[in-house]
């Protein structure tokens, strides 16, 4: 059998994680994404793992660490599973039996990072046309500088997350979030007349870039040193300095103006916002933000509910979201995908 055959035989009969349900016998290969030592009430030692593949991530224990059929293992490793499938708390979780190394290819790492659903290069040709509709010249010239000529960020970007689990915790969904931030914005400049267009604009493209420092690349996609003592707002507000001061007359009232909407965008001090929205556009790309975040938290919620089964019980009704801080169902008339997508 030939190499991608092979590999287009395997994803038909692997079992993902999204599609788990209680009872279900799981004998597959999964990326270790944590993996750490707790101990029973009764003092008996145990393994807890988080195991992935592209459809998402599964709380995992090994009751039995020293058992001959356990084999050493660590984070961001690839292992083959035995186990049952639970629900422990309304969660899927699953018990490990066996767990060994796989061999390397057995197993194509692509199946194993969440992804956007969205075309990346269509994601990157609207990126590209939101910069050209800025028409102030240094703030054109800072987009060109930061998303054209400097390829390696460029790189980095439109392939990391906007965060580790939240919303758009998944390859491509930086660049996903904010697009859809910035045509929530394009919306409000069209809107609201008196909204300056090209510092919104602006602003709405870079608020997340410090993401890109603030999140370590997949597998590991979490916090960087830098993210937890510094946080992305404040990277992405010293980056946009040191781009600006290479550009020859910049206004500095722009770049302040600028510089505040991105030190702004959480809205609220207890969100991690060194400053409140002191302009308008400050306090519409804000709201643009909390708006992106909060419905894709939603829909990603609902998604798991549906295919894992949870969405079926109660009416449709999920449960407590603790993200959302409310039990969530869809709508009783959602559109389906193909509506949503056109």
């Amino acid at each position: 059998m030939e190499f991608r055959e092979f590999f287009s035989e395997r994803k038909k009969a692997m079992k993902y994680i999204a599609n788990f349900s209680d009872g279900m016998r799981i004998q597959d290969i999964y990326l270790v994404k944590t993996k750490n030592l707790a101990v029973t009430k009764n003092g008996k030692e145990y393994l807890n793992v988080t195991l992935q593949d592209r459809t998402g991530t599964v709380d995992a224990k090994i009751w039995e660490p020293n058992s001959p059929g356990i084999h050493d293992f660590s984070a961001f490793d690839y292992v083959y599973v035995e186990g049952n499938v639970t629900v422990y708390n309304g969660a899927n979780q699953v018990n490990i039996q066996r767990l060994s190394l796989a061999e390397k290819g057995a197993y194509d790492p692509a199946d194993f990072y969440p992804v956007s659903s969205r075309d990346p290069e269509k994601m990157k040709e609207e990126l590209s046309k939101w910069i050209d509709s800025v028409q102030e010249p240094h703030l054109k010239e800072l987009l060109n500088r930061i998303f054209r000529k400097d390829q390696e960020f460029y790189q980095k970007f439109v392939l990391h997350s906007a965060a580790k689990t939240v919303h758009h915790g998944f390859v491509g969904g930086l660049l996903e979030h904010t697009l859809s931030v910035t045509a929530v914005c394009d919306f409000f400049a069209r809107h609201y007349g008196d909204l300056n267009r090209d510092l919104l604009i602006t602003a709405a493209l870079c608020h997340d870039i410090g993401k890109v420092r603030e999140l370590t690349a997949f597998p590991r996609n979490d916090y960087s040193d830098e993210g937890q003592l510094i946080g992305h707002i404040v990277i992405g507000y010293e980056m946009i300095l040191r781009v600006a001061e290479e550009i020859p007359g910049f206004p500095p009232i722009l770049l302040r103006e600028l510089c505040h909407c991105v030190l702004s965008h959480h809205g609220e001090l207890e969100y991690g916002s060194p400053k409140k929205p002191a302009l308008m556009e400050a306090m519409a790309l804000s709201f643009a933000d909390n708006v992106d975040a909060k419905l894709e938290t939603m829909r990603e919620a609902l998604s798991s509910a549906s295919v894992s089964g949870r969405a079926n019980d109660n009416n449709g009704w999920t449960g407590f979201n603790k993200l959302i801080d409310s039990n969530i169902r869809r709508t009783s008339m959602a559109p389906t995908q193909s509506q949503q997508q056109k």
